[in-house]
């Protein structure tokens, strides 16, 4: 019973922690729509608006990386460990 639990927590906690990646996404795909704008009034800024661009994009996309990471750990790692204190 108390396996049960604990496994159960642990795949609602990674559930939760991948629903982490949708944040990034719209971030992302809000910051490319607002560059190609900001490029089609500005031609000539192109390359500082992509390199801010990708930049931003970068330190987005880290959120739901830590997200996957977390949601892996709760998966596979965290189980074993509570279950080995059992």
């Amino acid at each position: 019973m108390e396996k049960a639990i604990i496994l159960a927590g642990c795949a609602i906690g990674a559930g939760i922690a991948l629903i982490a990646g949708i944040g990034p996404g719209i971030g992302e795909g809000y910051a490319v729509g607002k560059s190609c704008e900001a490029i089609a009034r500005q031609p000539e800024s192109k390359g500082e608006v992509t390199s801010t661009m990708l930049l931003g994009c970068a330190i987005a996309e880290t959120t739901g990386i830590y997200g996957f990471v977390t949601g892996l750990l709760l998966m596979f790692v965290v189980p074993r460990i509570f279950i080995g204190l059992l």
